[in-house]
């Protein structure tokens, strides 16, 4: 009777996870928060899409952060394999607008629909100077990544 409360058990996770920081929470509330309170510069991470795959072999780089002129194609939902270029990144509703995406309103006048950037594939990148660092930064932490992993295995070899 006296170790009752011990054995409960938590009825709100279904699978037990093991965290591995304790500087980092696991709370769906914390988490929820901080996705809905992201300063501008936090979505723009955020809002980052895959590249197709001849741009991810091109650049080595599985993904980036969406900007207004590249080039997507629709994977998911009613637009789904329509392609064009995206007219505004409106980090507000964490969604994009692609040209030729847009709903027809009663009156005849037509709005651009909203779609999520993990919705869509980049086929052409708008390269400039700041992009292609963040390509070289990014390919760079993947390599030395790389490196280390084949020296953990081949310091089992001896």
């Amino acid at each position: 009777a006296a170790l009752g409360g011990a054995s409960r058990v938590c009825r709100r996770s279904r699978r037990a996870t093991m965290k591995y920081s304790p500087h980092v929470t696991s709370s769906r509330r914390k988490n929820r928060k901080a996705h809905f309170s992201a300063s501008s510069n936090d979505r723009r991470k955020l809002m980052a899409s895959p590249l197709s795959k001849d741009l991810r072999e091109k650049y080595g780089v599985r993904s980036m952060p969406i900007r207004k002129d590249d080039e997507v194609l629709v994977v998911r939902g009613t637009f789904k394999n329509r392609e064009g270029k995206v007219t505004q990144c409106y980090r507000k509703k964490f969604v994009v607008h692609v040209e030729r995406c847009v709903a027809d309103k009663v009156n005849k006048s037509q709005v651009p629909v909203g779609i999520h950037p993990s919705n869509v594939v980049i086929t052409k990148l708008k390269m400039d100077t700041d992009r292609l660092a963040l390509l070289g930064r990014k390919r760079l932490d993947k390599d030395a990544g790389a490196s280390t992993e084949t020296e953990v295995n081949m310091a089992g070899v001896d």
